[in-house]
């Protein structure tokens, strides 16, 4: 039997059934360290020693977030021998977080850096 996309709710709608699962998402990323998880994880997959490094945590500290972000399917892991590897689920909290960046750097400066990445030196 095949969807029929008529009858679901647009997902970007504004009475769409994902409205409070999206507000879920914004208070799991309202956490500093969470979001030094997401950018350390941008490039690939790491293990828990090497993200704690990263974000400048405890190796507990951060498995608690990552439990947390894994319940709420930010990031998945993988077994290798003893060690886990974390990595994002996907593209989405990557931009989520790119976003909120890029946003901050609107508050802060009129012509922001991520503006001028493309641009040569003179």
């Amino acid at each position: 039997m095949r969807m029929n996309a008529d009858k679901r709710s647009c997902g970007l709608a504004i009475d769409s059934d994902y409205v409070e699962l999206a507000v879920e998402i914004f208070a799991m990323l309202a956490d500093a360290t969470r979001v030094r998880i997401i950018l350390a994880l941008r490039d690939g997959e790491l293990p828990v020693n090497q993200l704690a490094e990263a974000v400048g945590k405890s190796p507990a500290a951060v498995s608690q977030h990552l439990a947390k972000m894994r319940l709420a399917r930010i990031v998945s892991t993988r077994q290798d021998g003893t060690r886990v590897f974390y990595r994002l689920e996907n593209e989405h909290a990557r931009t989520l977080v790119s976003d909120a960046i890029f946003q901050a750097e609107h508050a802060l400066d009129q012509s922001p850096r991520h503006h001028h990445l493309n641009e040569e030196p003179a």
